[in-house]
């Protein structure tokens, strides 16, 4: 079966920093449930061989498990964690960073009849489903490549070219085909979204985020929280809070400096949101993580 061979692949590849010889390619595995860990999901396909995966988003929580794959279009902050797992039976999983170019030429290159339709409405940022056996074949194939260095430069592009028609013509085709088309309700919210998180320091004016999406204001509201599961105000929220987590990583004892570099005036209004947010203060994380970075 494509699984078991997806799994020993997987396995035998995987690397403490995820990374691969491939472009684009991680490889992901977890000896151990792992507590939810706050990260951004970017555009990538995900494809669970073994265990399974948690997230949540915004107020959503999903999960998803071996045969299944994850597809996000945007630039999403998720807590995220790998829920079941052990040494014996570790989570293994094999991500795969989307690009709209690459999908907008392979859509180019399809006859419109055998496109499915798009739908009406923006489709969600983020979505889970069940891998077809097309779509685990090709991705089995990719995996392959690692055994074999010398055609990856030749045949890895063609491989990531069909998994990526598996996508445009499956169950989450109306993501894929609206990230890969620049005009797409979809493609205006994922510019909004970048703006967002390039000026996330900034105090922030729903208007001007609706202004770069080039849409009116309630249009945005109700297709951004469409799209992220969020409202653009928690969006900006969540990725303020979760750069201060990450510098606080790198200086634990610098709280009220990281609350005024990520935006926050009011120290207490960062206590307040941190904890709510993190489940403990910025100060008592912040020396837990100094803690672990020490270990």
């Amino acid at each position: 079966m494509a699984l078991d061979e997806l799994r020993e692949l997987l396995n035998r590849h995987a690397r403490p920093d995820l990374a691969t010889p491939m472009e684009g390619v991680l490889i992901f595995k977890a000896e151990r449930p792992q507590p939810p860990t706050p990260t951004t999901y970017g555009k990538v396909l995900a494809v669970v061989a073994q265990g399974t995966k948690r997230f949540a988003l915004g107020e959503q929580v999903h999960e998803y498990r071996e045969g299944q794959y994850l597809v996000a279009s945007v630039d999403l902050p998720v807590t995220a964690h790998f829920a079941r797992a052990s040494a014996e039976l570790p989570g293994l999983g094999v991500g795969l960073t989307l690009h709209p170019a690459a999908v907008a030429e392979v859509l180019l290159q399809a006859a419109p009849g055998d496109l499915p339709e798009l739908g009406e409405g923006v489709p969600p940022g983020l979505a889970v489903s069940t891998a077809s056996a097309e779509l685990l074949d090709a991705v089995v194939r990719l995996v392959r490549l690692f055994d074999h260095p010398r055609d990856i430069t030749v045949l890895a592009p063609l491989v990531k070219r069909e998994i990526l028609w598996r996508l445009i013509t499956g169950d989450q085709g109306a993501i894929v085909r609206q990230f890969g088309l620049p005009d797409s309700s979809l493609s205006h919210i994922a510019r909004a979204i970048q703006w967002i998180r390039d000026h996330y320091t900034q105090p922030f004016r729903v208007k001007d985020a609706a202004a770069v999406a080039g849409m009116s204001v309630s249009t945005f509201h109700r297709n951004f929280h469409a799209v992220t599961a969020m409202s653009p105000i928690q969006f900006q929220k969540r990725i303020r809070l979760q750069q201060a987590r990450l510098q606080l990583a790198a200086a634990p004892a610098a709280v009220a400096a990281v609350s005024r570099r990520v935006g926050y005036d009011s120290p207490s209004q960062f206590s307040r949101e941190y904890r709510r947010q993190f489940g403990v203060s910025p100060s008592q994380d912040a020396m837990r993580l100094g803690t672990g970075a020490a270990r």
